[in-house]
């Protein structure tokens, strides 16, 4: 909850139940208040995805809650996103003006386009991610969920964390171990950045998206984003603000 108070929002899919439907629920203020009982046992599926909003792009609205999730022609698809996108103004008005019609003001809106326009060309969504990830610029981890697919993906330059953890036979992806460690999941090792991992089937694999950076870390995680108990690319938070204190 920390990472954003604003709003929140979690997707399902369920790979033995019918093709293509992925059903989620979103809405403004705290997890706590959005999420009840009720509505959490419409969420019935074996691969799930959840966001917390901090706006740094977009307004204070439903619409910019995430995930996002979209129906296009060749299936389902919903995505959470943490970071900016330096260049979302400019493919914004790129989709625009090819007939695109957007419901939010934020830039993972964008990026859902961005991926839908490449998964028309290529034959896979995990494909889609990688070819996206050669046209969006800037800070960026985020999770894909297609009906039967889970794919998680960092920006090349390691801007914004990224981790993987292993719950029973399960696989969990989180912006911070200290998710990992209220689920009681074991900490695996963090997506490096560029990676893009893909679980299908309980399997895990992970392919490169070919763009190479210099790998910057985002010194906001250790002073203001990340919860102390967190440990981001092999630093510990409360260690790494100690030390800042120090010098």
């Amino acid at each position: 909850q920390h990472r954003g108070q604003e709003s929140c929002g979690i997707a399902v899919s369920d790979t033995n139940g019918p093709k293509g439907q992925v059903n989620f629920y979103k809405g403004m203020g705290l997890v706590q208040e959005v999420f009840r009982e009720s509505n959490l046992q419409e969420l019935k599926g074996n691969i799930g995805i959840g966001h917390v909003r901090y706006s740094t792009t977009g307004n204070q609205s439903r619409e910019n809650a995430q995930p996002i999730s979209i129906t296009h022609v060749k299936g389902n698809l919903a995505v959470a996103h943490n970071g900016n996108l330096v260049n979302a103004g400019e493919l914004r008005r790129k989709i625009e003006l090819s007939g695109g019609i957007f419901r939010s003001s934020n830039d993972t809106e964008v990026l859902v386009y961005t991926i839908v326009n490449e998964r028309l060309k290529c034959g896979s969504i995990e494909q889609a991610v990688v070819n996206a990830m050669g046209v969006i610029e800037g800070a960026y981890s985020l999770v894909v969920m297609s009906p039967r697919k889970l794919i998680a993906a960092r920006d090349p330059h390691g801007f914004r964390p990224l981790c993987i953890g292993r719950l029973d036979d399960s696989y969990v992806f989180a912006s911070e171990t200290c998710a990992l460690d209220a689920l009681g999941a074991e900490f695996i090792r963090d997506v490096e950045p560029g990676e893009i991992c893909v679980v299908e089937n309980g399997e895990l694999r992970s392919m490169h998206c070919g763009v190479q950076c210099r790998t910057s870390a985002c010194v906001f995680e250790y002073i203001y984003f990340a919860r102390p108990d967190s440990v981001i690319d092999g630093a510990s938070v409360e260690l790494a603000r100690q030390e800042a204190g120090k010098y």
